[in-house]
């Protein structure tokens, strides 16, 4: 099983040749994993490996802003609902109040709102797209691209600060941070 980063294509492929290899997805929020995709060596994938379907006492939907469901083939925020959704994060009410909403199709439930983006599929599988802030993976850890630019723009003498998180070899994406100083 292969989760908490995109899986590579090459990689996955490969390794599902020879053992069963399972792409997951699910952010700590959700007791890890909530899909998986049994990644078939024989088949053509192209760009991404599909994160699959939810597994047991999981779903997934796809919301819009207004948290309304988005047909198949559009583009919409992955939202994990079910028994392994956590309560909240602890001592952080607002985030909280903002990642953990009521669930639109079952009253008295919660769903976590990921900032992840996807796409369902024709075969009824998701398609993870990125995010839909500036927040990235490096080594299977979430950074915040903005915080990293806020304490750097507190130091003295700096006047502009960028970071970026290329990912110029696929699996060894790095930090790097563009900073101007005060003339």
């Amino acid at each position: 099983v292969s989760a908490g980063d995109s899986a590579r294509v090459e990689d996955a492929v490969r390794l599902a040749g020879q053992l069963d290899y399972y792409n997951s997805y699910g952010p700590t929020e959700t007791s890890v994993c909530a899909t998986h995709h049994r990644v078939d060596p024989a088949r053509a994938y192209g760009g991404r490996i599909p994160i699959g379907r939810p597994i047991g006492n999981s779903s997934i939907y796809l919301l819009d802003e207004g948290l309304r469901l988005v047909p198949e083939g559009c583009v919409g925020e992955i939202c994990v609902a079910g028994e392994g959704v956590a309560r909240g994060y602890v001592g952080r009410d607002a985030l909280t109040a903002e990642k953990f909403v009521e669930d639109p199709f079952h009253p008295g439930w919660r769903i976590y709102r990921t900032g992840d983006l996807g796409v369902w599929r024709p075969d009824g599988e998701v398609e993870f797209l990125g995010r839909q802030d500036a927040q990235v993976k490096v080594r299977g850890y979430r950074i915040e691209l903005g915080e990293i630019e806020a304490v750097l723009g507190r130091c003295p003498g700096v006047e502009q600060v960028a970071v970026l998180a290329p990912d110029e070899r696929p699996g060894e994406r790095r930090l790097v941070a563009y900073v101007t100083g005060a003339a």
